[in-house]
């Protein structure tokens, strides 16, 4: 029994540990020719982390980032619209974690080849596509050294993001991915603490916006904590974007003018974008649901099978999901097309019906309300929406992301026979 996992990223990594734990032969083919810690930072919600838990990556998970208290939205006048409390603050079994994407990936890798063997990751191959052999999967990589590898197994993972191969052989008129007019910038920077110091902020309207939260602890002799952030702007999706563009350094000028007057006295916006160690440019991108994620024995998993707008902190997690799920049904049917098809109907509606709803703005959608309503000027948030309607809409929300306090608390482990927390 031999799997092949087409991507070393969060998706591709957990996939890897879960077989490892399962008793399942498992390969990861990373395109890049050396994994490093890159990206900043990210969110994973309860529902992810419960499952990383019955990795037995507690501790590790404890040493990388914060323990998320808090989420709470911002009107652009910096008063507060609603705030809730989470991870084990609000009640969940497991905490949520805000960590650096690089760092958290540096120790799956770790975890990866300690347990499954050093040589079961190689780098530098890329997939290009994928042929049927019977009972059997064939996969083709480009090498390092300019060459073809063919690799045989009984299933293939197409764990390969974005711009996956996988994906492209299963959809070849798809196209490019989806940009909605939404730009990000990125970095993260050392600041002072605010609100509770471990408090994901959400700032601004539905076309302008700045996210914040910290992903390191605070240290004791300077008072700071590294803080991932996100300055955020929508422009007019004809004008097009530059498909060069999908990842790249620039300078704050780009978009810092937008955001100059944007000083709260507890967040100063343009004096923490300023410390930041670089500027990294993405355009907000989505697909439109896949109509299957599954080719016999191959299927899609993670940003794959279903990128999505990073509205609900769901990117990674739901990767991390896929991967559990995935294993819990090669443990009922084995390493074959009927594991991989049981796997799809468990998740595929659920997270199309997701995409759609982050499309929509997810749980900021309330900004949206607010400006409408008021311009986002107000004294006091009950004089414009009632705070029993924001609860109502964000445990809606909760509840299709699957991390839903009761139903998430007395779920039994995806995977029988894992660890009691």
């Amino acid at each position: 029994m031999a799997v092949i996992v087409a991507g070393g990223g969060i998706g591709g990594l957990v996939t890897a540990l879960t077989c490892h734990q399962i008793g399942v032969d498992v390969w990861v083919y990373e395109s890049a020719q050396e994994l490093q810690p890159l990206g900043v930072g990210i969110n994973l919600q309860p529902n992810a982390v419960r499952e990383l838990f019955d990795l037995g990556l507690a501790d590790q998970l404890a040493g990388l980032g914060v323990a998320t208290e808090e989420w709470a939205l911002v009107a652009s006048n910096g008063r507060e619209v609603w705030s809730e409390p989470r991870g084990l603050r609000a009640g969940y079994r497991w905490p949520q974690y805000s960590v650096h994407r690089g760092e958290l990936q540096m120790m799956l890798l770790a975890e990866v080849r300690k347990r499954c063997g050093a040589d079961r990751v190689m780098t530098g191959h890329r997939l290009v596509g994928y042929q049927q052999t019977g009972t059997r999967i064939r996969a083709r990589f480009d090498t390092r050294d300019g060459n073809h590898r063919d690799i045989d197994g009984d299933l293939l993972i197409g764990a390969d993001g974005l711009h996956s191969a996988a994906r492209r052989q299963l959809f070849p008129d798809e196209g490019e991915p989806i940009w909605g007019g939404a730009v990000l910038w990125r970095g993260t920077a050392l600041g002072p603490p605010i609100r509770t110091g471990a408090s994901f902020t959400l700032i601004g309207n539905l076309n302008q916006r700045f996210v914040h939260y910290p992903i390191g602890q605070t240290d004791p002799r300077t008072g700071l904590q590294r803080q991932n952030w996100i300055a955020e702007l929508t422009f007019d999706p004809d004008r097009g974007w530059d498909q060069a563009g999908w990842n790249r350094q620039v300078d704050p000028s780009t978009f810092l003018p937008a955001f100059h007057d944007w000083d709260f006295g507890w967040l100063n916006v343009a004096d923490l974008v300023g410390r930041a160690d670089g500027v990294w440019e993405y355009p907000m991108v989505d697909r439109d649901p896949a109509p299957t994620w599954c080719d016999q024995r191959m299927a899609l998993l993670g940003d794959a099978a279903h990128v999505m707008y990073p509205v609900g902190s769901n990117g990674a997690s739901q990767a991390i999901v896929d991967a559990r799920v995935l294993g819990a049904a090669l443990v009922t049917h084995g390493p074959t097309p009927e594991a991989l098809t049981a796997y799809e109907d468990a998740l595929r509606d659920d997270i199309s019906t997701l995409i759609l709803r982050n499309r929509g703005a997810g749980p900021i959608g309330i900004l949206g309300v607010v400006d409408e309503r008021c311009g986002g000027k107000f004294d006091d948030i009950n004089d414009v929406i009632a705070g029993a309607d924001i609860e109502a809409y964000m445990a809606d929300y909760r509840a299709a992301a699957g991390f839903a306090i009761e139903q998430l608390n007395n779920a039994e482990p995806t995977i029988a026979g894992t660890p009691p927390l």
